[in-house]
């Protein structure tokens, strides 16, 4: 008998949290005749990373005032795990959903990502998972350095990379534009950069610019790699803390989903990473539940072994409706899901 699910998906951008994706989709399972669901709601260790590890593993969430990513005071919220591991998503202490309007690619900073390390360092953490994606920043993560005091004192740092590719004195220019960069502030962030790389290797004997994914979060990878801390694809990170391996034995089907689905879900995100691990685990049974599909995505899933591929736009006469009834078409969908996979369609 086909009764066991694991449910973990992504966010829903603009309408649903992971976790609240998640338990739409654990819904309709049940609905359909599945008694157990198990719920991981994921992230790529990017925006809602810290959100999707509380909700999949418990534990407690903490507010530590730090420097916002233009200089002024901000409420940097983190956490620690069931487990005593400690989350920091520097989104939100140094991220673009700061900036408030703002833009100066040049000021921005990383001083409070590495405020709110430090803060966990206080609290007596020895194990930190910092997500590094929505960064504001492109100052190679110099100013969080600083602010830890050039040491991570011996506490294990893995860095949750949703950037496995970008090289250190290359951040710059590859995502100097998406913060505001004019064409000559690039030029004179990859100096800058090439300039901190040397300082870098001075100061640590770590040369940042051959470590892959030292790019991420304008160099704040590269900076916190200099001082011992470990970069890792996102993905990887979350799904392990959260529990998934362990999860996915023995699952009969495994949902999982994200608000659009398209050729950018299958570099290094939520979507890919399951569908790879639920081949690997040998799980018969998978599906992809997202607000929009585009061709290339549903060719990507389908060749990733997907199932099924279900688009909530698909569901709904105007597209905004996909935005607004988020939960209930997600359910529905899952139910859809449910009855196929359980043979007991209408």
């Amino acid at each position: 008998m086909i009764d066991r699910a694991v449910v973990c998906p992504d966010k829903f951008h603009g309408s649903l949290a992971a976790s609240e994706a998640s338990e739409a989709m654990a819904k309709g399972l049940r609905s359909a005749g599945f008694e157990d669901v198990t719920e991981i709601p994921l992230a790529d260790g990017g925006e809602g990373t810290l959100d999707a590890l509380l909700s999949a593993k418990g534990g407690s969430r903490r507010v530590t005032r730090v420097t916002g990513p233009l200089g002024d005071p901000v409420d940097g919220a983190w956490g620690v795990l069931s487990d005593g591991t400690a989350v920091i998503e520097m989104a939100l202490a140094s991220g673009r959903s700061l900036m408030q309007g703002n833009s100066d690619p040049l000021k921005a900073s990383t001083r409070g990502t590495g405020e709110l390390i430090a803060a966990a360092a206080r609290a007596g953490a020895t194990r930190i998972i910092v997500g590094v994606g929505g960064s504001a920043t492109t100052d190679g993560g110099l100013a969080a350095v600083e602010a830890i005091g050039w040491s991570l004192a011996g506490i294990d740092v893995v860095v949750a990379c949703d950037d496995i590719a970008t090289p250190f004195d290359r951040a710059g220019e590859i995502y100097g534009p998406q913060k505001g960069a004019s064409p000559a502030q690039v030029a004179l962030l990859t100096r800058r950069l090439e300039q901190l790389a040397g300082v870098y290797r001075e100061r640590t004997g770590v040369d940042v610019t051959s470590i892959a994914g030292s790019g991420a979060a304008g160099g704040l990878a590269g900076g916190l790699a200099a001082i011992g801390a470990r970069l890792e694809p996102g993905f990887d990170v979350v799904a392990r803390a959260a529990g998934l391996e362990s999860a996915l034995d023995g699952a009969q089907l495994v949902v999982t989903g994200e608000g659009k689905l398209d050729k950018t879900s299958f570099a290094g995100k939520v979507v890919v990473g399951v569908l790879k691990w639920s081949t690997e685990f040998g799980v018969p049974h998978s599906a992809v539940i997202a607000g929009q599909v585009t061709d290339e995505g549903r060719a990507a899933a389908t060749d990733n072994g997907a199932t099924q591929v279900l688009a909530l736009t698909d569901r709904v006469w105007r597209s905004a409706e996909a935005f607004s009834q988020a939960r209930m078409l997600v359910e529905e969908a899952s139910i859809e899901v449910g009855r196929v996979v359980r043979g007991t369609t209408r």
